[in-house]
């Protein structure tokens, strides 16, 4: 099924170019048309799927959906719209810092896919950390799941330099314990999200980010 017709990306393209209220008040019905109902309704339609697996994803579109508006107060960039639209498909919704689910961006030049945990917050990156600290293999023995290798290639993440004196010794058989973020990302082209196959493409690789996925977010719930 086709979810997403050209003027989904267009609209991106010419928001490009004129990234000012203005000129997007005066565009607010295309935007509508193209990009947020259509976005909406296949958010609704990946939750349907991905709760086949996973019944813990029990939200609503307008849970998992970000804004378009950019948070513009302590940037230096002033342009009020992303030129992307994205969803966090996951217990929470995207509220989430769990592991749960998948991250979609759709934007004109390219599409990306997500999982994992992106920013924990202190006391989370602790609690993961000494868990990796108990079973220093573990993490290790998912991250070489050929499928998931195949489909995300590698846990991404800023790393700390230094380490609390309690981890160094760990961290020299898990050096994942330097991550501060623990997540997989994946790009691909933009053509993808007007294709007939693209649910079917979001759906493999969220199942290709099973063993991972799975082991994170076992990791919180022992929290």
């Amino acid at each position: 099924m086709k979810y997403f017709e050209m003027d989904f990306l267009e609209f991106f393209k010419d928001l490009a170019a004129n990234n000012n209220r203005d000129w997007f008040l005066e565009n607010k019905k295309r935007y509508e048309k193209s990009v947020k109902k259509p976005f909406e309704h296949f958010t609704s339609e990946l939750i349907k799927e991905i709760r086949k697996y996973d019944k813990s994803v029990n939200i609503k579109p307008f849970e998992a959906i970000f804004r378009i508006n950019r948070d513009i107060r302590f940037s230096k960039d002033k342009t009020p719209y992303k030129l992307n639209t994205s969803a966090a498909i996951a217990d929470g919704g995207r509220k989430t810092q769990g592991a749960s689910g998948i991250y979609i961006e759709f934007g004109p030049e390219k599409m990306g896919l997500a999982g994992g945990i992106y920013m924990p917050d202190k006391d989370l990156l602790y609690d993961i950390r000494s868990y990796l600290t108990k079973k220093p293999d573990a993490l290790q023995k998912v991250l070489s799941d050929k499928t998931f290798k195949k489909y995300w290639g590698e846990l991404q993440g800023e790393k700390n330099k230094i380490l609390p004196p309690e981890f160094k010794e760990a961290a020299v058989l898990c050096p994942h314990i330097y991550n501060k973020q623990f997540f997989y990302w994946v790009e691909m082209k933009a053509s993808t999200i007007t294709s007939e196959k693209l649910m079917e493409t979001v759906i493999e690789y969220y199942n290709a980010a099973q063993p991972v996925s799975k082991f994170l977010h076992s990791i919180l719930k022992k929290k």
